[in-house]
């Protein structure tokens, strides 16, 4: 493992409790958890329960948007054809499968710049998740 990853929590440093203080990470053993401050009380959640719960929200919401972004990948790679279109296409379908890549730490501090933050309950839960560009009542169930 390099300096630049955190295995087992994708979106370290861009997730908030309730009251907009920053969730921490911590491991037990091999396992990443957040950890949400509560009053004083450090509550242990696992982070690939939490990462899960943003990846799916986020695929749900970019769902009508899929085809377009398909087509820009496609653009910006400079590739137009069959393979790399099924390849995208499938790559949103799991995206549940990037729980097992690590994030550089570039990757998270260039979205928090771009003003990506995730919302999280006490129990771990996702209350809101905020990208650029859009209110957070779009991200809301």
């Amino acid at each position: 493992m390099t300096n630049t990853e955190t295995p087992g929590a994708l979106f370290a440093g861009l997730i908030f409790n309730e009251a907009g203080e920053p969730v921490e990470l911590s491991y037990i053993g091999d396992e990443a958890h957040y950890v949400v401050l509560d009053a004083g009380f450090r509550r242990h959640v696992l982070a690939r329960d939490v990462d899960r719960q943003i990846l799916l929200r986020m695929r749900e919401h970019m769902e009508p948007y899929k085809d377009e972004a398909v087509e820009e990948v496609m653009r910006m790679m400079g590739r137009d054809d069959l393979f790399t279109k099924a390849m995208l296409d499938a790559s949103i379908k799991n995206v549940d499968q990037a729980l097992d890549q690590a994030v550089p730490t570039e990757v998270r501090t260039w979205l928090g710049m771009l003003g990506f933050r995730v919302v999280v309950d006490l129990h771990g839960e996702v209350v809101d998740v905020e990208i650029p560009g859009q209110t957070g009542e779009e991200w809301d169930d």
